[in-house]
């Protein structure tokens, strides 16, 4: 990819997220307490197909921020190939969430929230549910136009 090249089409970039929330194995999520303190980290994530799959300690910044704010963006790591992704979140403990979702997430991530526990570290793994609101990708101010993929939860392709 370069800057000169040609702007890709809104469905080849809905194909793209699509295939990389399939294939990456880390987000960056962003999150802001009460009092809009940002924090920004990287997590693991499952897509089962409809939404994106996280989990951390529900004592964590990260986890109190998603907890109680109830919404994210995430990003993928390359900035050369942008894609941001808006949420709403829910929140599930060990003991709520399904079985297969769990199972699913520990097998595609390779580690067990619900059996994790860090020595000296306070409060349980949580996993949180991000249904897509938002999404945009973009390669270069070329491709800025026509970067908005879905907004208010509805693709636009």
């Amino acid at each position: 990819m370069t800057l000169d090249s040609a702007a890709r089409t809104r469905t080849q970039r809905k194909q793209e997220v699509l295939e990389r929330l399939r294939t990456e194995h880390d987000v960056w999520v962003a999150s802001a307490d009460a009092e809009g303190t940002p924090c920004l980290v990287p997590l693991s994530l499952y897509w089962d197909g409809t939404a994106i799959w996280l989990a951390t300690r529900e004592t964590n910044p990260t986890g109190r921020n998603l907890r109680t704010g109830r919404s994210t963006r995430l990003s993928f790591p390359d900035t050369h190939d942008a894609v941001l992704l808006d949420g709403g979140v829910e929140t599930f403990t060990k003991r709520d969430i399904d079985e297969a979702t769990a199972d699913a997430f520990a097998a595609r991530c390779g580690w067990e929230p619900r059996r994790s526990a860090a020595r000296g570290v306070v409060g349980d793994y949580v996993y949180f549910r991000v249904t897509l609101t938002a999404v945009q990708a973009f390669r270069g101010l070329h491709e800025m136009p026509e970067r908005h993929l879905m907004r208010e939860g509805e693709w636009l392709v």
